[in-house]
């Protein structure tokens, strides 16, 4: 096929519509031509933007465009006209993007928006603002790419490109959700589903499924959060098996398990406490599945999704991905106590967002590894000398943590980066709870309402052990003694209460009314003492 202008009018035709079937195989055809395509090719820059959208929208990976940038040699640039030259960088920013290489794409975005100002197009203003907000996204500037991705948003429906705008909005949704708008955000969600379902962009219905998998994940409905991955894995599969958002999606589905499986082995750990081991062994003896066959099996098929999208990723050559599966690996490596395997999965996580300049990645590498050292603490491996190691290097790789979280405005991974101060200096080492307090209350106000999950589990456990170890006996022997400090019965009666029944709660499986039967309390003291907490604003 001639890549003439009939094609390049059929192929936008076919995205902006997105019949993604028929701009497949439009593409297919003339695959060995674009391959040729360069200065000298009439209207390539146009055809080299266009090809750039349709890499994003799911044809083949960013790599496609490599070969072709470089027949577009940087001394030749200068000499095309303004808006081909804006084509051309807004086609390179967008291989940097994907390829990770996040503050150039940045910075060209920057001056191609620049330049529109004086050279006005909206669907390259669209296009570029919809491309730099993701860029921001990726960086955890999630303020500056809101604005970016509204701005795309509303330049689209200016248009009348309803679809494009559907999505965008599956991006906006997501840093809406970033921002604690749960609401707003599945409503907007939905809003771009009714456009896409008659289409067959599966790249865009899948992220929109998701999505609503990681929005149900936060508010701890875990098994819920695996049936939208699973089915967003499928959605994605139908055009490409191996496409990267497959990859992605196993990872989520792969945390998603090991939480389950954590909290499997809470309830196992207690049972065992309480001896209550006779049903156990009833299941194993009728060939029914028990608790820990049932702990293993999510183990397994946590490691197995994580293998797999490793296979993805390195198919692709998306190392930033390839990090997230080594962090995944590495904390389910230390939930079953293989230390040494979770320190290499961590420092290769790090490593690998040292390259890509991923601070996110290199702050959630951090915290595995004080997780890590702590655990040699608790454990108190070696002589005294190398407890104090650990200790210390525990210390340092939060401090980091902090500070790397710090640099982006992912709220989340800044509770989790005080959550690992927290829990260094609450260890056996340093017991300073002082400053386990002070990180421990300003995690808590960094979880947004409404989230039910790890996190807020993580600082319960810290909480919990601030007040066991630092307060709660000298507080009971104060009592003991008639020493109130001035505080009436009551008070002292919710301070009792604001120890107890957090972890009832958890111990409950995070079920109010199953605390309020235990307790003999009513649900709405349960909820009003949960509150007080800080273990959510909305019960």
């Amino acid at each position: 096929m001639s890549l003439n202008v009939n094609f390049a009018e059929a192929l936008a035709a076919a995205l902006r519509m997105r019949h993604m079937e028929e701009g497949f195989g439009l593409l297919a055809e003339a695959e060995g031509e674009l391959a040729e395509c360069g200065f000298d090719t009439p209207g390539s820059a146009g055809l080299l933007l266009l090809l750039a959208q349709w890499v994003d929208a799911g044809y083949r990976d960013h790599r496609l465009l490599g070969p072709l940038l470089q027949r577009f040699p940087q001394s030749g640039r200068g000499k095309m006209a303004v808006e081909d030259y804006i084509r051309v960088s807004m086609v390179q920013a967008f291989h940097d993007f994907a390829d990770g290489q996040l503050d150039s794409a940045v910075d060209r975005l920057e001056l191609v928006l620049r330049t529109l100002r004086d050279l006005p197009s909206s669907a390259n203003e669209t296009l570029a603002n919809f491309w730099k907000g993701r860029a921001h996204r990726k960086r955890g500037e999630y303020e500056t790419s809101l604005k970016h991705i509204v701005k795309a948003r509303q330049t689209a429906q200016a248009d009348g490109e309803e679809i494009f705008c559907a999505v965008i909005q599956i991006q906006e949704s997501w840093l809406l959700f970033q921002k604690g708008m749960t609401r707003e955000a599945v409503q907007i969600l939905d809003q771009a589903a009714r456009v896409l379902k008659a289409t067959d962009d599966s790249v865009a219905l899948g992220n929109i499924e998701s999505a609503r998998g990681r929005i149900v994940r936060r508010s701890g409905e875990y098994s819920k959060a695996l049936e939208h991955f699973s089915r967003a894995v499928e959605i994605y599969s139908r055009r490409d098996p191996d496409h990267v958002n497959v990859a992605r999606t196993l990872v989520n589905s792969a945390y998603v398990r090991r939480l389950l499986a954590l909290q499997l082995r809470k309830r196992i750990d207690e049972q065992a406490r309480n001896g209550r081991n006779k049903t156990a062994a009833g299941s194993r003896a009728s060939g029914r599945e028990t608790p820990i066959s049932r702990y293993q099996q999510l183990w397994k098929e946590a490691v197995d999704a994580l293998r797999r999208s490793r296979t993805i990723y390195e198919r692709h050559a998306n190392y930033d991905g390839i990090g997230k599966v080594e962090l995944n690996l590495g904390f389910l490596h230390l939930d079953r106590g293989d230390i040494e395997h979770a320190s290499q999965e961590a420092v290769e996580a790090y490593e690998i967002g040292q390259r890509q300049e991923d601070h996110i990645l290199m702050a959630r590498a951090r915290i595995l590894q004080a997780a890590i050292e702590n655990a040699h603490v608790e454990e108190q491996t070696g002589a005294e000398l190398d407890v104090a190691a650990h200790a210390n290097r525990a210390r340092e790789y939060s401090e980091e943590a902090l500070t790397l979280a710090e640099g982006t405005q992912n709220r989340r991974l800044r509770a989790g980066a005080c959550i690992a101060r927290g829990m260094t200096a609450a260890n056996d080492f340093y017991q300073d709870w002082e400053t386990a307090r002070r990180y421990a209350t300003e995690a808590t106000t960094l979880i947004g309402p409404g989230e039910s999950d790890h996190l807020v589990e993580d600082l319960v456990l810290l909480k919990s052990r601030i007040v066991q170890v630092s307060g709660i006996n000298d507080m009971l022997r104060g009592w003991s003694e008639g020493i109130v400090a001035n505080k009436s019965f009551q008070q002292i009666t919710e301070e009792f209460a604001e120890i107890v029944i957090p972890k009832v709660w958890l111990r409950e499986d995070r079920k109010i009314s199953r605390v309020a039967a235990v307790l003999s309390v009513s649900p709405k003291k349960v909820r009003r003492i949960l509150r007080n907490s800080g273990i959510t604003e909305r019960l």
